[in-house]
C-alpha cells in the first residue's frame, strides 16, 4: 500500500505560532490566560491545560499578574480596550493574515459601503472581523445571498478559512444584488493550498483520510472537499478513530489535516495506517503548486 501525505497538512504558521507563543508564556509565567479556546482541537487544548493554559469568559477573571493571550482568530476593539485599561499584560496571538482582514474591511466601511463578511455565524474569526465596524452583514450561504435587498454599494470580505467555491456562489448572487461591489479576497494562501492540494489528492487515491476535529470548521471543509470528490473518504481525530476495514482492497491512501491539528497526531495516524498496510518506507509527500 502506498501512502501520499498533504505536503501542507496540518497547522498553519498562525496557528503554529499561536500555540507556541501559549507555550513560551505558560512556561514563563507559570499561567496564560485566553479568552476561549486557542485552537479548535481537543487534543491541543488538554495539552496546554496541563502546562497552565486557562480559559476564562471574562477579563475580569484574569490575574492582575498574569498575561491574557489573545488568541490567532482575533479580538474585538472592545476586549482590547478593556485589557488597555485594566493593565493587564497582552500577548497578541493574532494571526497575521486574519489582521489584514481587519484591515481591509476597517477600509471597504471607510469608503461608505455596507459591509459583508462571507464566513460562518458564530465562529470566532468572523466575530472578530465583525467587531471592526458597525453592522456588518454575514453570509455563510448562497441561499442567505439570494435574501439580501438590492444596494448601491457594498464590499466583501471572507473568513481566511472559506472554500473558494462557496465564496465564488455566493459573490455570482451578490453581483446581482449590489450595483458597486468591491470584493477583496481574504482566503490565506495555506487555506488555499491545502484545499487545492486535497481536492487533487481526493481524485488520485482511493481512500482518503482527513486529520481533524469536528469542532474545527477547517477540518469539516477539506472533509467536504474530499468527499465531494471520493466518497471513500473519512475524517479522524486520531490514531484510534481509524477502522482497518476501510483499507481492504486498497492500494493508495491520501492523508491531509486541518489547521488546527498538530503534527504529533499526523504521525500518529500516519503510523497506524502504516501498521496496517504495511508500510516500510517513508510515505511520498504530495505538493500541488
Amino acid at each position: 500500500m502506498k501512502i501520499i501525505l498533504a505536503k501542507d497538512a496540518g497547522y498553519c504558521f498562525g496557528v503554529r505560532d499561536a500555540v507556541n507563543i501559549a507555550y513560551r508564556e505558560a512556561k514563563e509565567h507559570g499561567e496564560v490566560y485566553m479568552l476561549g479556546h486557542i485552537v479548535h482541537n481537543e487534543n491541543v487544548v488538554a495539552n496546554l491545560e496541563k502546562t497552565g493554559t486557562k480559559v476564562v469568559a471574562s477579563l475580569d477573571d484574569v490575574p492582575k499578574d498574569k498575561p491574557v493571550l489573545f488568541r490567532a482568530h482575533g479580538t474585538a476593539p472592545d476586549v482590547w480596550d478593556s485589557a488597555h485599561n485594566k493593565k493587564l499584560n497582552i500577548v497578541d496571538a493574532t494571526c497575521p493574515l486574519v489582521t489584514e482582514i481587519h484591515n481591509e474591511i476597517k477600509e471597504l466601511d471607510k469608503e461608505g459601503r455596507r459591509t459583508i463578511i462571507i464566513g460562518d455565524h458564530g465562529h470566532d474569526e468572523v466575530i472578530g472581523i465583525a467587531s471592526q465596524v458597525k453592522n456588518p452583514i454575514i453570509l455563510s450561504s448562497i441561499d442567505e445571498a439570494k435574501n439580501l435587498k438590492k444596494m448601491k454599494t457594498a464590499g466583501v470580505v471572507t473568513q481566511s478559512t472559506q472554500m473558494i467555491e462557496n465564496v465564488q456562489g455566493i459573490i455570482n448572487i451578490l453581483m446581482t444584488k449590489v450595483f458597486d461591489l468591491r470584493f477583496v479576497n481574504t482566503i490565506c494562501y495555506p487555506t488555499r493550498r491545502n484545499h487545492e492540494q486535497i481536492k487533487t489528492l481526493a481524485e488520485k487515491c482511493e481512500l482518503m483520510i482527513v486529520i481533524g476535529s469536528f469542532t474545527s470548521a477547517n477540518s469539516k471543509r477539506l472533509t467536504q472537499l474530499a468527499l465531494e470528490r471520493n466518497p471513500n473518504s473519512y475524517q479522524v481525530t486520531c490514531g484510534n478513530d481509524i477502522k482497518e476495514k476501510w483499507f481492504e482492497g486498497v492500494k493508495v491512501v491520501g492523508i491531509s489535516a486541518g489547521a488546527s491539528t498538530p503534527d504529533s497526531i499526523i504521525t500518529e495516524v500516519t503510523d497506524k495506517i502504516r501498521k496496517i498496510g504495511n508500510v516500510l518506507k517513508e510515505e511520498l509527500v504530495y505538493d500541488e503548486r
